[in-house]
């Protein structure tokens, strides 16, 4: 075959070729416009509808909040109610310092925070790094069975376990103190902390510490040194993830923890949370229209700011220090 032959086969190659995938694109075409295009378009519109429930379930929450405790806040200066750090809504016209639940609240996750931070952390280490497969598939579920454990079992193993345990040590707590409380909140909020920090290493790539154990770094230098600072947005969200959990723990602070607001540093005494006094208020009789009644959407809705600022921490950092390999 000479070149004048060669050249026009190569045009009769190519434009074959061409009309083979606009075939290919027409039969696409056609199978597309055979099927019931009212179903294809109606699919996004009810998509939008089920994505559209939690943004109105979100938005009538806030709603519902805000109309009432703007009630709450024309019957109570707004002063008083964040700065006064004494809570005694029984006493007379009721005195309304929303500081003393939020230092029983913070208490709660500072304890919580200092025992669950180290242990769940380390199971995440171990899982990523040292861990078999065999041990992992072990270990993985265990860790899902506490996580779905119900609070108010938790309650219960913190009044009947690890109080005692503390009065052995210390006979200056009561029944009902923080240490307790914070303890199981801690053990709670393991499983989240552990689980998610292990996902953040795992999806650090293979490479990276093949290169740091072929330099001669051992597992433990290889896993502070290159995957946790690697892995170090997802381990920070999953603790903010967590201190958000503790804040709005209800059934073990309501339990152990007694119903006793105070604004002290104090562990050793009964305190209040706010998810404790909503606990409280709504098993009772706050008859509506009062301003204990009122006082619950005013609580709620400092409860709500604070769990929604650690989230938006959560994502500022995991966009902030995200890695990209």
């Amino acid at each position: 075959m000479d070149g004048d032959s060669f050249i026009p086969s190569i045009f009769k190659v190519k434009r074959g070729f061409m009309m083979s995938n606009k075939n290919i694109r027409d039969q696409i075409i056609n199978n597309t416009r055979n099927k019931s295009n009212i179903f294809e378009r109606m699919i996004p519109v009810i998509l939008l509808l089920i994505t559209s429930v939690s943004i109105l379930a979100t938005i009538g929450i806030l709603v519902t909040l805000l109309s009432e405790s703007f009630e709450f806040f024309s019957r109570v200066p707004i002063t008083e109610f964040l700065t006064s750090a004494t809570w005694q809504p029984y006493v007379g016209d009721g005195e309304w310092g929303i500081w003393a639940l939020i230092m029983g609240t913070l208490k709660i996750v500072a304890i919580a925070v200092i025992f669950a931070v180290p242990i769940g952390l380390g199971a995440a280490i171990y899982l990523s790094e040292y861990a078999s497969d065999r041990v992992r598939r072990i270990i993985k579920p265990i860790l899902e069975v506490l996580a779905g454990i119900p609070t108010v079992v938790y309650g219960f193993f913190a009044i009947n376990f690890v109080n005692p345990i503390l009065q052995g040590i210390y006979s200056g707590f009561g029944l009902y103190n923080a240490v307790s409380a914070g303890i199981v909140v801690g053990i709670m909020i393991i499983p989240m902390i552990a689980s998610l920090s292990e996902d953040a290493m795992s999806s650090v790539p293979t490479a990276m510490r093949e290169g740091s154990l072929g330099m001669g770094a051992t597992r433990l230098e290889t896993a502070i040194r290159v995957v946790i600072p690697a892995a170090f947005s997802g381990i920070v969200a999953s603790f903010v993830l967590a201190i958000s959990r503790a804040i709005g723990e209800t059934m073990i602070v309501s339990i152990a923890a007694g119903s006793m607001p105070n604004a002290s540093f104090d562990v050793t005494e009964p305190l209040q949370t706010m998810t404790g006094f909503i606990v409280q208020i709504t098993s009772g009789d706050a008859a509506f229209g009062t301003d204990l009644y009122y006082s619950l959407f005013a609580v709620g809705m400092m409860l709500f700011i604070m769990t929604l600022l650690m989230n938006v921490i959560a994502s500022w950092f995991t966009k902030r220090f995200k890695e990209e390999y």
